[in-house]
């Protein structure tokens, strides 16, 4: 697909009018918690806990805003030291709508060091990509869709370029390094959730997506089909009866593995020793976030 010529256009929501009913809303960081561990997907979506933002999270959104300022420019703008120099007033402008971002660091010196590495990984993007080459068509996405049978589905796309002749990529940045191949479907997971969206609301497959690790200067590209959409589609059904099950029965169990140690709640986590908060009487349906 070429995307040396793709058509300008103003970002914008594309934002499901709702006709029916909506027994609930999924995103792919909701879904893939409720696969990961039942037990976080409560504690996140049911409970609304709160958690700590981290260094490396707290880059990745920081790196994810410069990327999307970038092709706010002219495209014989978007140099190296023009994406270099959006970093300081994107991270004050973090730091003013998170004031408690201020409390990652502990001195002047961590938070120098923490910048560079978001620096290195804006140099990075660079290697992957020419972006005087690239003229998106959204940027930084809300997109929805209602299935049929009442479940929202909802996901912010970092990129989503198209060609003159109609053809779709969806682009996702990625502040880590690529996964082993072994853990590639997983990787593709939101992936296909957002090409699912973008199939159901522009009637046309995209033609490929794209994920770029800037942690490592790799992407991970793949291509797919009406037919495993479609698949994809049922699975994500029998996704939310399985949330729906569990949250009819109160029953949210942990799922411990290596993950365990990067999360928020082991405190309240039977796994760990822990009790998780009691049960409301009355569940709100999940808020229709998107991400």
């Amino acid at each position: 697909m070429s995307v040396d010529a793709l058509p300008a256009a103003e970002a914008h929501h594309h934002v499901t009018e709702l006709s029916s009913p909506v027994i609930g809303s999924l995103s792919p960081s909701r879904a893939a918690d409720f696969k990961t561990c039942p037990l976080l997907y409560r504690l996140r979506s049911i409970d609304r806990l709160p958690e700590k933002p981290s260094p490396a999270a707290t880059r990745g959104t920081l790196v994810h805003s410069v990327l999307e300022r970038l092709f706010d420019l002219p495209a014989a703008a978007r140099t190296p030291a023009a994406a270099q120099s959006l970093l300081l007033p994107e991270w004050d402008r973090l730091r003013e709508t998170e004031p408690e971002l201020d409390q990652l660091f502990d001195d002047a010196a961590e938070l120098a060091g923490w910048l560079g590495s978001a620096r290195d990984l804006v140099e990075t993007y660079f290697a992957l990509e020419d972006p005087t080459w690239v003229q998106p068509t959204e940027r930084e996405q809300l997109v929805e869709v209602l299935l049929d049978g009442g479940l929202l589905l909802r996901g912010v796309i970092d990129r989503l370029d198209v060609a003159p002749t109609g053809e779709i990529r969806v682009v996702d940045y990625k502040t880590g390094a690529s996964p082993r191949d072994a853990f590639e479907g997983k990787a593709l997971f939101q992936m296909k959730f957002y090409a699912l969206i973008v199939w159901r609301i522009r009637g046309v497959v995209p033609r490929q997506l794209r994920l770029m690790y800037l942690g490592d200067r790799d992407t991970l590209t793949y291509s797919p089909d009406e037919d495993e959409l479609a698949r994809f589609e049922r699975n994500l059904l029998a996704l939310w009866d399985a949330i729906a099950t569990a949250t009819a029965t109160g029953d949210f169990r942990p799922n411990p593995s290596r993950l365990c140690d990067w999360c928020d709640h082991q405190a309240l986590c039977p796994a760990y020793g822990g009790t998780p908060p009691p049960w409301p009487v009355v569940v709100d349906p999940p808020t229709l976030e998107a991400d």
